[in-house]
């Protein structure tokens, strides 16, 4: 296999001094591309992880945890508990005050050139707790100008704010809607706090999806992209979001971001006490399925935490506590403009790749659909050892093309070249419903126990754009000949 250009990952580490900055179905805001929009929205959402897919690749998002406080309770949440290991919603390590947040966004900033987003999402509510956030987006405006600002509330106190999001340039915003119909929401939602009062039970769901409501189509009004959270929770709403992505849909949302429950026991929330289980990533992709056609999906959610630091499916926060950064920090914005210029080159080549690819796949005419989990660091290729893997990026490849529908965490099981045979079981398990495995290596051990499992493993398409790979797996696997042998 042909090896990559000049790699993004040897650009994070050794960047040039500064030069020019440079600058995916059909409108699915998840894969979206500039010719499938209006060129003002293409803008919003090029360089941002969460809103385009296609820039989950390239970019990283930062999370400042200095919003603590919040006006709801759910039955997923415990926001007591940490650990540094996990990506989960309302996590944090340390919390921030808005000085030592700008501290720390200028810190990474010099050195995650990727870094495109700063979004606050807690660890509590961002609008609830809005001085704090307000003062924070404020002063890292002020150091960073082309930083992108992004906010995640449960939506209660977001109409209060939506002029001060306008006036702040606040160009994206999550709100997490779990349901339209309070009946269903008093099952996840046990109170709220809203005017100095508590309200428990329907009248609290009622308030709040009221609320949530009224914010989203404030919030379409005046042109901010809204992306929709909603967890899904077997037996409880997974067959009524079918209606909220109606819901939101009508209001004007940009995404709908169905994400799976966890309900981890040692996690001490309501739900993991009580043995709610959450769904399975077969059951999670047949609910976005049925959604197709509704609300633009995202599938390439990570479910972050309030700290989180990096490409979607990594986490640098520990590189970046407060006690490593110097009190004097200055942004330097050589490694970022340099940076920008080789995605601009990577984004083009791979454009062309994924063309090909997708005619490629719908020339085979097979009628068949193929799901591949792929090992990535990032940039779009193939470049992840398969025992070094925390996750696998899920893509279909059907008549229609190619496309992310998912992703798979799982843990490690290569340390130090040993492989944990428990750990290895538990990968496998993960990889349910999967055809094949593409990687930049793997072992003999594991390549023959994914065999055993049904699933072909291979490095054989090592480094190369993901789609271009995909494409000639799914060529041969049905007998068609290649774009490149036809010509």
């Amino acid at each position: 296999m042909s090896p990559p250009m000049t790699s993004l990952e040897s650009e994070t580490k050794t960047i040039s001094p500064a030069k020019s900055a440079g600058c995916a179905s059909s409108t699915c805001g998840s894969r979206a591309s500039p010719d499938v929009m209006e060129s003002a929205v293409w803008e919003k959402v090029k360089d941002h992880p969460c809103y385009s897919e296609e820039a989950h690749h390239y970019f990283a998002r930062m999370h400042v945890a200095v919003a603590p406080a919040c006006n709801i309770q759910c039955n997923y949440c415990n926001r007591k508990y940490d650990c540094a290991n996990e990506s989960r919603p309302g996590v944090v390590s340390e919390k921030l005050t808005p000085e030592q947040a700008v501290r720390k966004v200028i810190a990474v900033a010099n050195q995650v050139p990727q870094l495109s987003v700063l979004g606050i999402a807690g660890p509590g509510d961002a609008c609830y707790d809005w001085n704090k956030t307000k003062a924070t987006f404020g002063r890292v405006a002020e150091e960073i100008p082309d930083l992108k600002l992004c906010i995640s509330t449960n939506g209660l106190a977001l109409p209060d704010h939506v002029a001060d999001l306008c006036d702040m340039h606040v160009d994206h915003v999550t709100i997490t809607i779990n349901m339209v119909d309070p009946q269903i929401g008093a099952k996840i939602h046990p109170w709220i706090f809203y005017k100095h009062r508590r309200y428990t039970g329907i009248d609290a769901a009622r308030i709040l999806h009221e609320r949530q409501m009224l914010g989203l189509e404030m919030l379409t009004a005046r042109g901010i992209l809204t992306k929709i959270n909603s967890v899904m929770i077997p037996g409880v709403n997974d067959e009524h979001l079918i209606e909220v992505n109606k819901w939101v849909k009508a209001r004007g949302a940009f995404l709908h971001n169905i994400m799976p429950l966890i309900s981890n026991p040692e996690h001490g929330t309501h739900y993991g006490l009580t043995g709610q289980r959450g769904p399975k990533a077969m059951e999670l992709k047949a609910l976005q399925d049925r959604l197709e056609g509704g609300a633009r999906l995202m599938r390439h959610c990570r479910q972050c935490r309030a700290d989180a630091v990096g490409l979607l499916g990594e986490d640098r926060g520990q590189e970046f506590t407060l006690d490593q950064i110097s009190d004097e920090v200055t942004y330097d914005a050589s490694k970022h403009d340099a940076y920008r210029e080789v995605v601009a080159r990577e984004r083009g080549d791979r454009a062309v790749a994924k063309s090909e690819a997708t005619e490629m796949v719908k020339a085979a005419g097979s009628g068949k659909s193929l799901l591949i989990a792929v090992a990535s660091k990032g940039g779009g290729r193939i470049n992840a050892h398969f025992g070094h893997a925390r996750e696998f990026q899920i893509y279909e490849a059907s008549p229609r093309g190619i496309s992310l529908v998912g992703h798979r965490k799982v843990e490690q099981y290569c340390l130090g070249g040993w492989g944990e045979d428990a750990t290895l079981a538990g990968v496998l398990a993960a990889l349910e419903g999967i055809d094949i495995v593409l990687c930049a290596k793997i072992g003999d051990s594991p390549k023959a126990q994914l065999r055993g499992a049904g699933i072909r493993g291979t490095d054989d398409y090592g480094y190369e754009h993901i789609e271009t790979a995909i494409s000639t797996v799914y060529a041969a696997e049905f007998g068609a000949k290649p774009l490149a042998a036809t010509a």
